[in-house]
């Protein structure tokens, strides 16, 4: 992807979905470079499907996924995550990237 081109795309998941998700990016075609996931709280009034204890605690366990790539490639992906493995509360988007690169 070219610099201009290139995007963030965030990924925000229910725990028990990731290792659909991971499934779903590790036979991605073409492969991808990589990515970073991280557990996460999720906050906010609009829960559905969570458990009491969630509910109470007013938070909801999430993965995080990040992966930078090409916009085109980052909307292609989607596409495909969608198709095998839909994911009930997947929650996406996308942001430019300005740079990206290795210090060494």
């Amino acid at each position: 992807a070219m610099a201009g081109d290139l995007c963030r795309l965030t990924l925000i998941y229910p725990p028990d979905a990731e290792e659909a998700l991971l499934s779903a990016l590790d036979h991605a075609q073409p492969p991808l470079a990589g990515f970073t996931t991280w557990r996460a709280h999720g906050h906010g009034a609009s829960f559905d499907n969570v458990s009491h204890a969630e509910r109470v605690a007013g938070r909801v366990a999430r993965g995080v996924l990040v992966i930078i790539l090409g916009r085109a490639r980052a909307e292609s992906l989607l596409e495909e995550i969608k198709a095998s493995a839909p994911i009930p509360h997947l929650m996406y988007w996308i942001e430019p990237v300005l740079a990206a690169g290795r210090l060494a």
